[in-house]
């Protein structure tokens, strides 16, 4: 599949988590078979006053690609400045967040807050979309609350001002991220527009993505949570909807050596003072499930070096 110009070569996405979808672990979910990743959301007005903090989540590599830069705001010349500034970093598409639920976020009027003016929403992507030369995205929610549903809507009218694709989640920002998800809307979007429609919302196995798949007739499926600790999650998905195969979950030295690939990345983009401490999330994520896995995890919290994580995922591959 196509978003604007440029090419998905599969089924799968990496969700823009905030706080989680750093560089290494784009790079490490690519290269367990995601198709597409997108960054963590940066604050477009943050960026625009040249907050190095904002900066440094849109690095863009070559291993991520093809790979999108997440803005969000409620200005549309601040989001068309964000965007032109972006191109700084050559990414392949730029993503308009309209779905964070945060109250930081959405409580001075971006995300999922622009649920609520779908006029605004519209003008944001034209003004992107007529900044940039690369395809612009947009991610959206079912809607603001129960009462307010209008992913539809929101869907039709960033597609007329431009956009090259529309991600759903088929929650509320009510809902945050409790159950139950509503992948019916997601097919209704998809009825909707014409342009492709990525599906976001309990995604968590090989099966659930060819149920979504089958069930919206979305044309990628994107998944977030369900890949902390789990990078090899996209690789499982795309085998078994290429050939049926439900490939096993790997053992647990497999498991121990990703991590310590995924933190040895980490640390060399973020200095391992930093990039360990980053990495405890982590390394609690991938010893989820594993023999003494609450007592692990507990040591994990507590890692300063990588010599440390190396010694911990020595007894974790052990059982």
């Amino acid at each position: 599949m196509f978003i604007g110009n440029v090419e998905i070569k599969g089924h799968t996405a990496l969700a823009p988590m905030a706080g989680v979808a750093d560089t290494a672990f784009r790079t490490v979910c690519k290269a367990h078979g995601a198709s597409y990743v997108v960054g963590e959301m940066a604050s477009a007005k943050g960026f625009v006053m040249q907050a190095t903090k904002t900066a440094e989540l849109l690095g863009v590599t070559d291993a991520e690609r093809p790979m999108a830069i997440q803005l969000f705001g409620s200005e549309p010349d601040v989001m068309a400045e964000a965007a032109r500034r972006a191109l700084a970093f050559s990414p392949d598409i730029i993503d308009i967040n309209m779905g964070c639920p945060a109250p930081k976020v959405a409580g001075n009027g971006g995300g999922s807050a622009l649920l609520k003016d779908p006029a605004l929403a519209g003008r944001i992507v034209r003004a992107v979309a007529d900044a940039v030369p690369v395809p612009v995205t947009v991610k959206i929610r079912k809607g603001w609350d129960a009462a307010h549903v209008n992913a539809v809507e929101v869907a039709c009218i960033a597609e007329a001002n431009g956009a090259a694709a529309v991600a759903v989640h088929g929650r509320t920002r009510a809902q945050q991220y409790a159950p139950p998800v509503d992948w019916d809307i997601i097919a209704a979007v998809r009825q909707a527009v014409h342009i492709p429609v990525i599906g976001n919302g309990d995604v968590d196995s090989p099966q659930a993505a060819a149920r979504m798949l089958a069930q919206t007739g979305c044309d990628l499926v994107m998944i977030g949570r369900a890949a902390l600790g789990r990078p090899w999650l996209f690789g499982q998905v795309e085998t078994y909807l290429r050939t049926g195969e439900l490939l096993p979950e790997p053992e647990p030295a497999q498991r121990m050596a990703v991590l310590l690939d995924h933190v040895r990345l980490l640390c060399a983009l973020r200095g391992e003072h930093i990039g360990m401490r980053e990495a405890r999330k982590h390394a609690a994520w991938y010893m989820k499930g594993l023999h003494g896995a609450s007592s692990l995890r507990g040591e994990a919290n507590q890692l300063d070096t990588f010599a440390d994580l190396e010694r911990l995922a020595a007894i974790a591959a052990a059982g």
